[in-house]
């Protein structure tokens, strides 16, 4: 082709698709969104709650050479500010009762009744962790005229921090009272501080350093040691100064029981005030300007914003607290439900001298849709001609590009039909599977599967009962020594077989498994075959097979081994659309739950179930690992720790017992933690991914999964050696 020929794009143009190509798909990015946004809420609500950051150490007395001698036996007000160091007192007959640690949500409120009830005023010294969470009562402080001062956010030791510490500590203390309260205050008492000659080495430069930043230190010189809870009458009679001079008492609004500190303080106030007493701001004390400073703009705005952030970080958890709460009661009822149930089930079936009805003996059709499936239909055609149970077999061509419908018919075996069709998706294969088929009782299986020589006739034993309208096989990992594959093991063995037991009993089976699954032809033919308006044709069918009052039962001798995605990227696209499909099918179904007779018994307790146990609970089950995670890095780690392996217990009791019943070797449970810890988290984001691409009205495609072959024959199964090798050529079929 000639220059002149040759298409011309603009670097706009060619840029176009590129950016396209970049951009992250709803679906990613909210997920992803979500999860930075948890982590941040998190974060901030551990920082509040003093989880992180929090530092306990308390100074040891130090020597005092290095405090000037009129600060030790000055008042308990220190200015250092412009770098002078000066103290003053409070005037006799003058109180400023001061309240540290506070606002609590249970006794600021009383306190604050009590001062107003008694016409006082005092000096509430907030601590950024609990401004932050209450801000309505640092306003309510301030709306009814009392001060308020920092008293750091975290409320360490200054004199173990460093300069940036200490004006973190200030700054975000400020921040939360900017949020609240709409001010600044100039006021600051240290943590763990008392009077002013217990200042020494360690603690004045702090002073000094507060002072440079524009701040009042306040101690105290009547201390009521309230804390200690020692009584009302010795609560007051410690607040008490003596011979009318004046004071700066301190008590507590915060920190535990502060009952005895109310009921002091609403005898302690009149009874001074009648001594001719007033109590008042520290400002109005000192003769000096308000220490509350209005801010506005950007300022207020950020304050603004941390209290809601803070608020909004309270309420995540709560709900995240909530959730782990139902995942809880999920968790635990799901298990008791399968312990209890599989146990029943698995009595009931194995029971000497069980059946379903008279034995099934009639020949039965079998549908193995298969698209491209060259590595594998080989194998999958070779286990079902050793089947027990006489049999034909169909093979439907869906379309398949790889030659898989030339490898099936150079096989040249008796009783085995190769339909074509072009690509059309699974449920129309098996519809024109079900078109072909001779005999009434139909196997759908899938084409990278193979069954054992019994399989088929376990599977369709069932059907000697007449209310049977399909059977549920068990169907297992064969694949699995990797460690994808022996996850998939345990929750095939674990979560699926267990659940089907405890389903089939309480007559709500809601999925005949694609790999292993048998038909009343006279059952789908009055639902109307296999519908495509899900991404989740099994279930969907086998929901509509219950609601037209067909029992769904499980064969748990009906074994078939399938071959199990081998990377994470091929396992997320399978569990994508089952997830998927699974939510169509519920909201399918839906008007199940309002109908009458066998469609309103599944609707009213099929789809709950389901929805409770496949949709809510994994969704989630991950809040679990998300409390683990925090408790260890924030919170009590050894309980967390002990919390976390109590459930890992009971998921290994319920595990092992599934294997037992299923005969499986217990070596693979050794896996079993990490899977809780990795698999789970996969499972979760994978589901969310689902549940954003639902409510967003998305469209998912079919996925096909790229098979290796490496499942050759059913374990236990003698292999055959192949008349046939894979022919090298790969042509579409015509």
């Amino acid at each position: 082709m000639s220059d002149r020929s040759r298409p011309r794009h603009s670097r706009g143009s060619r840029r176009a698709p590129a950016a396209r190509r970049r951009r992250l798909p709803l679906r990613y990015l909210l997920p992803s969104l979500l999860l930075v946004a948890m982590i941040a809420m998190l974060m901030l609500r551990g920082y509040v709650h003093s989880e992180i950051m929090a530092d306990h150490r308390i100074q040891p007395e130090a020597a005092t050479d290095k405090v000037p001698e009129k600060v030790l036996d000055g008042g308990p007000v220190i200015d250092t500010r412009a770098g002078q160091e000066s103290s003053r007192s409070i005037a006799d007959h003058k109180l400023v009762l001061t309240f540290d640690d506070g606002p609590d949500p249970q006794w600021t409120p009383k306190v604050l009744d009590v001062l107003k009830k008694h016409h006082a005023h005092a000096v509430f010294f907030v601590t950024g962790t609990m401004a932050s969470r209450y801000p309505d009562l640092v306003q309510r402080m301030v709306a009814e005229g009392h001060e308020v001062g920092l008293h750091t956010f975290n409320h360490p030791d200054l004199s173990y921090q460093s300069a940036k510490r200490i004006d973190w500590e200030l700054s975000t203390n400020q921040l939360a009272l900017e949020g609240a309260a709409g001010v600044r205050t100039s006021l600051f008492r240290p943590p763990y501080s008392s009077f002013a000659d217990a200042m020494d080495d360690k603690s004045w430069p702090v002073t000094k350093y507060i002072g440079s930043r524009g701040y009042l230190t306040v101690v105290n010189n009547t201390d009521s040691e309230d804390w200690k809870r020692p009584g009302v009458d010795e609560i007051i009679r410690r607040a008490t100064p003596h011979g009318g001079k004046g004071a700066i008492v301190l008590m507590h609004d915060s920190g535990g029981d502060r009952s005895q500190t109310v009921a002091a303080l609403d005898r302690f106030l009149p009874g001074l005030q009648h001594e001719g007493y007033r109590f008042q701001n520290l400002t109005e004390a000192l003769g000096m300007p308000s220490a509350h400073t209005p801010v506005t703009g950007l300022e207020l705005w950020k304050g603004k914003a941390w209290t809601y952030a803070v608020g909004a970080s309270e309420d995540v958890t709560g709900v995240l607290v909530v959730g782990l709460a139902v995942i809880g009661v999920l968790v635990m009822g799901r298990f008791g439900l399968m312990l209890i149930l599989s146990a029943a089930h698995a009595r009931r079936v194995r029971r000497k001298g069980f059946a379903w009805g008279p034995p099934v003996t009639e020949p039965v059709s079998v549908l193995v849709p298969a698209y491209n499936e060259a590595k594998c239909i080989e194998n999958t055609v070779r286990s079902l001609m050793l089947s027990e149970h006489p049999v034909e077999i169909i093979v439907i061509d869906d379309g398949s590009t790889d030659g898989t419908a030339r490898i099936v018919e150079n096989l040249r075996l008796p009783n085995v039909r190769v339909v074509r069709q072009l690509n059309a998706g699974k449920p129309a294969a098996l519809n024109r599977g079900l078109a072909n088929a001779r005999h009434d009782l139909v196997v759908m299986m899938d084409g990278d599967t193979v069954f054992e020589p019994a399989t088929v006739r376990e599977l369709v034993q069932p059907f000697g009962d007449r209310r049977v309208g399909a059977v549920a096989g068990n169907a297992k990992v064969g694949n699995r020594d990797s460690l994808i594959g022996a996850w998939q093991h345990i929750e095939y063995v674990m979560g699926f077989n267990l659940d089907r037991r405890m389903y089939d009993l309480l007559r709500c089976m809601p999925t005949i498994p694609g790999a292993v699954g048998a038909f009343r032809r006279s059952a789908l033919d009055r639902i109307g075959g296999m519908s495509d308006d899900t991404l989740a044709e099994d279930t969907d069918v086998t929901m509509a097979l219950h609601r037209d009052g067909w029992r769904v039962v499980y064969a748990e001798k009906a074994r078939a081994w399938t071959e199990a995605p081998e990377s994470v990227q091929q396992l997320w696209s399978q569990r994508y659309r089952w997830s998927y499909g699974t939510m169509q099918a519920i909201w399918k179904h839906r008007r199940a739950v309002v109908e009458r007779g066998p469609s309103g018994r599944f609707g009213r307790v099929g789809l709950p179930l389901v929805s409770l146990f496949m949709v809510l609970a994994p969704l989630l089950a991950p809040l679990i690992d998300v409390f683990l995670l925090y408790g260890v890095v924030f919170g009590p780690t050894q309980k967390t720790v002990i919390a976390w392996l109590g459930v890992l217990a009971l998921q290994a009791v319920c595990a092992a017992y599934a294997f037992r019943l299923d005969k499986e070797k217990m070596t693979h449970l050794i896996s079993l933690p990490l899977q809780q810890l990795l698999y789970r988290q996969l499972m979760y984001v994978v589901l969310l991914q689902s549940w954003i691409t639902a409510l967003t009205g998305g469209r998912l495609r079919w996925q096909k999964l790229r098979r290796t072959g490496a499942l050759g024959s059913a374990p236990g199964t003698p292999a055959r050696q192949r008349t046939t090798t894979v022919s090298g050529d790969r042509r579409p079929v015509a």
